[in-house]
């Protein structure tokens, strides 16, 4: 079974995708996260950020793995790096590169093959995992999620500066040539603006609860 959750930036997708995979033993997979090792390394080896081809060369030569939820590079975990400063200020521009999208979305299903997964991103329920067994999205206003983001991450930056990567983040996603956030026409939509993580969990666990007994008739 495929649980697919989209939705923008700091609306709380891997808060609560991690939750649900906990909860129903389903694996667990973040498009971002890859966009994100992706940008790092390439940052790190102190290359352009907004040379597509280079980006490109520099995902095809990493060695990226997904080991127990955590995104590892060489082995080793990376989530430490996946949300600086210099990463949140390029990965919008880094993951509209329609061939690293290419890349990144093969990963994902080749990944997800016959296990049952919650795997979040953008685009994830329109271009990536289209049928889906179950999709959501979730939303909430860009004040909301700032706040949010500036909580799990408040060194090095102000709640005004996340806001505004927020508000840009948006434009550049739903402007995107592909892979655009969208509302899928079959997804379960949900405003977390004014609920609590757990309470967005129970949402989506009575729907996989539901999907599950409907398949068991």
């Amino acid at each position: 079974m495929v649980v697919a959750i989209d939705g923008p930036a700091g609306v709380g997708k891997s808060s609560i995708a991690k939750m649900i995979a906990d909860k129903c033993d389903f694996y667990y997979l973040n498009s971002g996260s890859f966009y994100r090792a992706y940008t790092y390394a390439h940052l790190k080896a102190g290359k352009d950020p907004f040379d597509n081809d280079g980006v490109l060369n520099t995902a095809r030569k990493t060695p990226l793995t997904v080991e127990k939820g955590l995104i590892c590079i060489d082995g080793k975990s990376v989530e430490d790096k996946l949300h600086t400063p210099e990463v949140d200020a390029v990965v919008a521009q880094v993951s509209a590169n329609p061939q690293l999208r290419n890349h990144v979305d093969a990963q994902l299903r080749e990944i997800a093959k016959g296990l049952d997964v919650v795997v979040e991103g953008r685009d994830i329920t329109t271009v990536v995992f289209p049928d889906a067994q179950l999709k959501c999205f979730f939303d909430a206003t860009p004040e909301v999620r700032a706040r949010r983001r500036f909580k799990q991450h408040p060194e090095g930056q102000s709640y005004e500066s996340v806001l505004k990567q927020i508000i840009e983040r948006d434009h550049i996603d739903r402007n995107k040539e592909f892979g655009a956030l969208k509302v899928a026409e079959d997804a379960l939509y949900i405003d977390t603006s004014h609920l609590t993580i757990g309470q967005v969990c129970e949402k989506v666990l009575s729907a996989i609860f539901a999907l599950k007994s409907e398949a068991n008739r």
